[in-house]
């Protein structure tokens, strides 16, 4: 029985020359067969297929396959969470503002590595490093891939082989299983841990420097705060110290803002140019966090240390390419504009976004959702946003969502009907419901949850 089955099922051009094909790319249709029928077959070994799909629904299979073959595996989403720097969805979306600024060296060859005005060899990091010096008060700076090879380029080059000081408190893992003390090892610089994980005070370091540091490091906590009975030493304070004992001062921000917080009606929050000003021999920072741009990792400081940094064998292997660096510049030279960058730049733009404006959105995006899904409840409720990304953990930002109770199907199938669609829409569930944030939805996104939702509602 098995063997005859096998045998009707449909050789290759029987399948390719079916007239649902016509005037498709031969080689996609050919790759789609091929998978069909070994589907087919493995099927039929295995026992689990009895009859054989008609000729018409084999076809129909395929082109259902050819079409899939065209979706990418990185795709554009709307990110319905409230979390603005959503580490799973690629944190900062550059937006198309930013990306249409940086999208004309895209399909071209560009001037990376040439300098127009002598016609010889150039710099990449030339395109990025007046701005950032601009923006920080630095003296030099450059760029890498992410902020994790910056700390580790930025030890290498001026702590290997020596003693490092720096707080127990800040001893830190982040995504990935990023470990400082780990990072340190693996730099050849030795961890002198000082303090306990709750308090730190500036005596301890100078305890580590009579026992023989050389160099003072500080590590910002990023995605986790120790709140309570606590103490630390300020970036200010450790500068100081380490400008009277002649020690370099390093300091890894993780996180930090090119515009002023309060600009975006944010309590709390470090600048660049904050850590700069406060004496800092080296900062280094992410790109795709608070500052809004594409991943990357911001070194800045001293003519000297950022030139030695520079020239070290690891830089051209963690080096940024060509896309990020367009983009990083368009950021940038928004930023000397702080109130056309909290406007155009979409992290700033959503952080500082006023709950009553995301209210009034809510409202009437409720009022569409009602008219392609009547027997659903839709209400409008408070939110608690977050920036995410390990960005500001104890601060959340109040905002408003559009919930969405299905009924016939369940919560979950709702946000699998969401994350299965045409353009993907990724929520948050609470209570029951599909929760739609505001605040993190970009421009034109409203009507393609919408169109998604009515999509779901109707089972497509």
């Amino acid at each position: 029985m098995e063997n005859n089955i096998l045998k009707d099922i449909p050789d290759m051009n029987s399948l390719i020359n079916h007239e649902l094909f016509e005037g498709l790319e031969r080689e996609r249709v050919k790759r789609a067969a091929r998978e069909l029928l070994g589907e087919l077959r493995s099927k039929v070994l295995e026992g689990t297929l009895r009859e054989l799909p008609a000729l018409d629904e084999c076809a129909r299979r395929i082109l259902i396959k050819v079409e899939e073959d065209k979706i990418p595996s990185l795709r554009g989403l709307i990110n319905a969470t409230g979390i603005v720097l959503h580490t799973n969805l690629g944190r900062a979306p550059l937006g198309m503002p930013l990306y249409s600024d940086a999208a004309g060296i895209y399909g071209r060859y560009c001037n990376l590595e040439y300098d127009l005005k002598t016609g010889k060899r150039g710099s990449r990091y030339s395109h990025v490093e007046s701005l950032i010096c601009e923006l920080t008060g630095a003296k030099a700076a450059m760029v890498v891939n992410n902020n994790a090879a910056a700390v580790f380029l930025m030890l290498l080059t001026v702590a290997k082989g020596k003693r490092v000081a720096i707080s127990r408190g800040e001893l830190v893992e982040i995504g990935g299983s990023f470990r400082i003390p780990e990072i340190m090892e693996q730099s050849g610089a030795e961890l002198m841990e000082v303090g306990t994980t709750n308090k730190t005070r500036l005596r301890d370091y100078a305890a580590a420097v009579e026992k023989g540091a050389e160099v003072l490091l500080k590590v910002h906590t990023s995605n986790y705060e120790i709140v309570g009975f606590t103490e630390s030493v300020t970036i200010d304070e450790l500068a100081a110290f380490g400008r009277e004992k002649g020690l370099p001062v390093l300091y890894d921000m993780g996180s930090c803002f090119m515009v002023e917080p309060k600009l975006l009606g944010l309590p709390e929050g470090e600048t660049a140019r904050s850590g700069i000003q406060a004496g800092s021999d080296i900062i280094c920072f992410s790109g795709d966090k608070l500052m809004g741009t594409a991943q990357s990792g911001i070194i800045a400081g001293r003519e000297d240390y950022i030139a030695a940094i520079k020239k070290h064998p690891l830089a051209r292997i963690v080096r940024s390419d060509k896309l990020t660096i367009s983009a990083l510049e368009a950021t940038l030279r928004l930023c000397r504009y702080p109130g056309e960058a909290c406007r155009r730049i979409p992290v700033l733009a959503m952080l500082s976004a006023e709950p009553e404006q995301l209210r009034r959105r809510a409202l009437s995006l409720a009022e569409r959702l009602r008219s392609v899904c009547p027997s659903w409840k839709v209400e409008v409720c408070r939110t608690e946003d977050e920036t995410g990304g390990g960005s500001l953990p104890n601060m959340p930002l109040p905002g408003w969502a559009v919930a969405v109770m299905p009924e016939g199907i369940s919560v979950h199938e709702l946000d699998e009907r969401l994350r299965m669609g045409r353009i993907p829409v990724i929520i948050r569930i609470n209570d029951g419901a599909a929760l739609v944030s505001l605040r993190t939805l970009l421009p034109g996104d409203e009507e393609a949850v919408v169109e998604a939702i009515g999509s779901a509602y109707n089972g497509e």
